[in-house]
């Protein structure tokens, strides 16, 4: 098992779950009108969601690892290619961060349920992960089925309590952002350069 690239999956899925994006400023937005437990509970709806990608992508690119290594190469092509895309397309992007307060409240239980299917819905997740995990591949011993729900659980992990911490310090972290006009242009150009990064790491990994 190689450490050391669990441990660059861990921090690349920590910088992207901070970066200002529609799930969390929604979590945000929910915590900050009506209360913590209605951002917590948007939150561990979007993370049961990641579970059905995960379940996606570590099923059908498993299969195309097994039948041929050169298809597992095209997917790692298109992932960085898809990744770079992404860098692309937040360079053109303003980088303001649009605070809209006028957010209705539903129940806890009824977020939930929202947050799931605003994750499971979102064919985007599910090509991201495809993007994302084939390059974070840690073992020779493991089968890939096993490596990539290890990958998708670390993800749900590392961005669940990323979340968590957003909704509970919503107040602060909305005061901040309304202050420092500036911050969305930072959280801009650090998504820019960790899809990048990203990119290259998995374009350079080995099968």
């Amino acid at each position: 098992m190689n450490a050391e690239i669990l441990l660059a999956f861990v921090l690349s899925s920590g910088v992207l779950a901070l970066s200002p994006g529609p799930d969390n400023i929604y979590v945000l937005m929910q915590s900050l009108v009506h209360g913590v437990k209605y951002g917590m509970a948007t939150v561990g709806g979007l993370m049961t969601g990641c579970l059905v990608h995960t379940s996606l992508v570590a099923f059908g690119v498993s299969a195309l690892i097994r039948q041929s290594p050169w298809l597992f190469t095209a997917i790692k092509i298109f992932g960085a290619g898809y990744l770079f895309y992404l860098a692309f397309m937040v360079y053109r992007s303003s980088g303001q961060i649009d605070l809209n307060e006028g957010v209705p409240k539903k129940k806890p239980s009824a977020l939930f349920v929202q947050g799931f299917f605003m994750n499971v819905l979102n064919p985007k997740v599910s090509i991201f992960f495809l993007a994302f995990f084939p390059g974070f591949l840690f073992s020779d011993a493991m089968n890939t089925v096993g490596q990539f729900y290890v990958l998708g659980l670390l993800f749900i992990l590392v961005s669940g309590i990323i979340f968590s911490l957003i909704a509970m310090l919503a107040g602060r972290i909305s005061g901040y952002l309304k202050r420092h006009k500036r911050s969305g242009l930072v959280f801009k150009w650090v998504q820019i350069v960790v899809f990048v990064l990203i990119g290259f790491f998995i374009l350079l990994s080995e099968n």
